[in-house]
């Protein structure tokens, strides 16, 4: 018997794919507990509807990353932080602050998309990368100027 799950299914499937059970497993178990319904004609044309949508949303998402990807490679992020000599800085730049620097440069970023090894703890240029979808990163460069 063919069945949609409805939910995530470990050593079955995941929510929305079709998989082909025994009669006794799906009317026993899958039904009565809601994981799966069965594959009629008209929830199969639902869910390939649904996997359309999806795919449409994902490649609008994509496209959207892909031009704030190039908007973001044209600016120039400057920080100004509290140094001592030899360009140390008391304390480091952390993904909060390159975030709140974008946003004042009118990019609103989650600091989480933001991917730092280790904060930056000295002056001059640094480049940081800035995962803005699956499948796009785009390199930023900050330059970190000591504060007067």
């Amino acid at each position: 018997m063919k069945v949609i799950l409805q939910k995530d299914f470990p050593g079955l499937g995941k929510k929305g794919e079709m998989k082909e059970v025994s009669d006794g497993y799906a009317r026993n178990f899958l039904f009565p507990r809601d994981f799966a319904v069965e594959a009629s004609a008209g929830r199969v044309k639902d869910l390939e509807l649904q996997e359309a949508k999806k795919s449409r949303r994902a490649a609008r998402e994509r496209e959207e990353a892909a031009a704030l990807a190039g908007r973001l490679e044209e600016k120039s992020i400057f920080i100004k932080a509290n140094a001592g000599e030899g360009g140390r800085l008391f304390g480091s730049v952390t993904t909060v602050d390159i975030a709140r620097a974008l946003q004042e440069k009118g990019f609103k970023l989650d600091r989480k998309k933001i991917e730092l090894a280790e904060p930056i703890k000295t002056l001059g240029r640094h480049t940081v990368a800035v995962k803005l979808h699956p499948q796009v990163t785009v390199s930023i460069n900050i330059t970190v100027e000591k504060q007067t």
